[in-house]
């Protein structure tokens, strides 16, 4: 996500992580519906949460 200056903004979403029965972890953002993923591992599951948490920033007035 671009500003006009050039620099990222960067804002502090809170997000909750469980694993479930499997060893799957879970990761969510209840800040934005429908904001959530998964990852075999924490890492994995952390990755891939920035990448949705970006992407539903840009889709609500929120993040603009």
């Amino acid at each position: 996500m671009n500003t006009d200056d050039g620099y990222m903004k960067i804002t502090p979403v809170p997000i909750i992580i469980e694993s479930d029965d499997s060893g799957v972890f879970i990761v969510s953002c209840s800040r934005f519906k429908g904001c959530h993923t998964f990852g075999k591992t924490i890492d994995e599951a952390l990755n891939r949460i920035k990448e949705v948490i970006e992407l539903c920033q840009e889709d609500s007035p929120l993040g603009r």
